[in-house]
């Protein structure tokens, strides 16, 4: 009897460590999206991303792909993203109005007592505000702190201190990291925000 009911309290156990890791893991950073748009912009991001290159369910590949191509410059942007992911990018552009935003306005983000790297004199071009990817914002931050990889941490960390990095740069640096990591679902949305999503919203003007 007391044999079985140690397995229980095994069984349990694992099953609450399991609960716990579980709650961890990046999906639960979804928690700090009060819009629901992160959740709709990852997964068209994905179906993105499998529908262009067709690799079947090769996840690793797919995603090494798109930065080796975002890297060298070579990526086809007519043809990768679609309306839906073009859509999702012009909502971010709308609600980029406060400090846990996934892009904030240079404006704001220079006034942010904590930022301590040089940035462009003007927060406007062409009258309209500028907009820089938010590494402090409360998502990326959950990203980072759940995340198991050193190198990931080691990347937002950098980026943190210096958010003046280009798109082809950060892509390189992410396309390094380890297989076990790579796959994680927190760098996967790291990959859909500050790379596809930051190119699209530059671009998309380009789409009707």
């Amino acid at each position: 009897m007391p044999l079985k009911i140690r397995s229980r309290i095994i069984v349990i156990t694992l099953f609450i460590c399991l609960k716990v890791t579980y709650s961890q893991s990046g999906y639960d950073c979804l928690s700090v999206d009060e819009t629901g748009i992160i959740k709709k912009a990852y997964d068209s991001f994905e179906n993105d991303l499998f529908a262009h290159y067709k690799f079947g369910t090769d996840s690793i590949k797919t995603y090494r792909t798109f930065l080796a191509e975002v890297a060298s410059l070579s990526i086809d942007l007519r043809k990768l993203p679609s309306d839906n992911s073009i859509k999702l990018a012009r909502e971010f552009k709308k609600i980029a109005n406060n400090k846990n935003s996934l892009w904030i306005k240079l404006s704001e983000y220079e006034n942010q007592e904590a930022v301590k790297k040089s940035t462009p004199t003007t927060s406007k071009k062409n009258g309209e505000e500028i907009l820089i990817f938010n590494y402090r914002g409360g998502y990326i931050q959950c990203l980072k702190n759940t995340s198991d990889s050193d190198d990931f941490k080691d990347i937002i960390s950098t980026l943190e201190e210096d958010g003046n990095v280009s798109t082809s740069l950060i892509s390189q640096r992410i396309y390094y990291i380890p297989d076990k990591e790579f796959c994680a679902i927190e760098i996967k949305n790291f990959i859909a925000f500050d790379v596809y999503y930051s190119i699209l919203m530059v671009i998309e003007k380009a789409f009707k």
